[in-house]
């Protein structure tokens, strides 16, 4: 379902982004900590078509828990902290 943000994915996608380093290769001249990674990284790594990580990817990001940053021709994905401990503090208090 892609109204909720528990899908299995996507909670991989986040787990990925908080050690970009440790789960994907290293880009040509940029850290990925700082810069992201791209969809067809995420992609790749899940083994899915670059359209579908994309829709997971813009679902987190409208959702306020990724970051964007446009290098180039491609978009680059990192998580925003402060936006992730905000969401789950609003769980945690049920709402």
């Amino acid at each position: 379902m892609m109204g909720t943000p528990s899908g299995r994915m996507r909670q991989t996608i986040l787990e990925w982004l908080k050690e970009p380093a440790a789960h994907f290769p290293p880009p040509r001249r940029r850290d990925l900590a700082e810069t992201g990674v791209t969809a067809r990284a995420v992609a790749a790594k899940l083994g899915v078509p670059r359209r579908t990580a994309s829709a997971h990817l813009d679902f987190l990001t409208r959702l306020g828990v990724l970051r964007t940053r446009r290098i180039g021709c491609r978009t680059h994905y990192r998580r925003d902290e402060v936006r992730i401990a905000e969401v789950a503090r609003v769980f945690e208090k049920g709402w």
